[in-house]
């Protein structure tokens, strides 16, 4: 059994050892950029053994310029006459699309004819188009940045180019992470949605219902997971991906033990102690990140009951407060659909785009 290689890795050396030579013996004046960027968990790193049934193996993007982007065909056929037919025990020949499932490519063993490899070839502009649904990078509305796929942003920006001779990374870093209004407004969406619910863990434990306090500490504990990855100005993953990104996110280690030690508690004082305890940690991120003035808050009852809350919404008040005199002002307070698990099929779809940017008033 072949030894399993991260598929980054994999990418960049058959791409120097042999895609690159074959491009620049064929076409020496070409000027481009290819890379491994979007799609895949090999561009997260989060890939293993189990993601290389389909769309992963040797590959890589090719932008070249407008002029160039004629030049498409022969450079694809000068690839599939002279790449090899595996690279380090992997296939680099692949199935054609499947219609019937999402254009979803297949590693094929062959051992003679030309190879058709898993290479994708486009100007950066129209790659943009297909992945966000535009190309001007300096003109993104805030309606626009809140409809955009968190997962594609991230798989935009955690991309990597082996070479870039059309500075394609200079744009990438225009969308590196949300501007300021954005992120301000997600931080005060997250901690308005922790607020309408933060006194229900205990209050549906206290009524019998083990079920709907779990599920209440769950939901909880995914927005401040999310609060955490804003605080670090990092995009967050799908579903798939989120707990494993959470898992290698920069923060202190005692948060992520004590929101997981919420998750699994076994009674209903130690669920709700932990994660008003997990609250309590992201708000001293929040009062370190110097977004706003300092929110004073204390671990209190809530209105007298038996109750434990640090009042939540002091934190998205203080938040929105920021966003007066922005195009953000005086919109609900709902988040973006990517901060919403099960949602990928539409939120992750450019083409629904303008029917999310209804949702904020635009």
């Amino acid at each position: 059994m072949k030894e399993f290689i991260k598929g980054m890795e994999l990418c960049e050396s058959f791409f120097n050892e042999y895609a690159k030579p074959i491009i620049e013996e064929n076409f020496p004046d070409l000027e481009y950029s290819a890379g491994l960027i979007g799609y895949g968990s090999d561009v997260l790193g989060y890939d293993d053994a189990v993601s290389t049934d389909h769309m992963w193996g040797p590959r890589f993007y090719l932008f070249l310029s407008e002029t160039d982007i004629s030049m498409k065909n022969d450079i694809i056929n000068a690839l599939s006459e002279d790449l090899p037919y595996t690279y380090k025990g992997y296939s680099v020949n692949f199935t054609e699309p499947d219609p019937n499932d999402c254009g979803v490519q297949h590693p094929e063993f062959i051992t003679e004819g030309k190879v058709n490899p898993l290479v994708f070839i486009h100007t950066f502009d129209e790659y943009l188009n297909e992945q966000l649904g535009t190309a001007d990078l300096d003109n993104i509305s805030p309606f626009q940045w809140l409809a955009f796929s968190e997962h594609r942003l991230l798989s935009l920006a955690s991309g990597k180019f082996f070479v870039d001779g059309l500075n394609c990374s200079e744009k990438v870093k225009k969308i590196k992470y949300y501007p300021n209004e954005v992120k301000l407004y997600m931080i005060a969406s997250n901690w308005e949605t922790i607020a309408s619910e933060q006194a229900f863990v205990r209050r549906c434990g206290e009524c019998g219902d083990e079920i709907g306090s779990q599920l209440v500490c769950a939901r909880i504990a995914e927005r401040l997971m999310r609060l955490c990855f804003l605080y670090k100005d990092t995009y967050a993953p799908y579903s798939k991906w989120f707990g494993t990104a959470f898992n290698h996110l920069d923060i202190d280690e005692s948060i992520k033990q004590t929101i997981q030690t919420a998750l699994s508690a076994n009674t209903l004082s130690e669920r709700e102690d932990n994660i008003v305890k997990a609250q309590a940690m992201v708000a001293d991120m929040h009062n370190a990140s110097g977004l706003t003035d300092v929110v004073d808050y204390e671990i209190e009852s809530y209105f007298g009951r038996d109750i434990k809350v640090i009042f939540a919404d002091k934190f998205a008040e203080r938040t929105d407060e920021n966003l007066k005199g922005t195009a953000l002002e005086n919109v609900p307070l709902i988040g973006t659909l990517s901060q919403f698990g099960g949602l990928s099929s539409f939120a992750d779809e450019k083409e629904f785009y303008p029917q999310i940017m209804r949702l904020y008033g635009e």
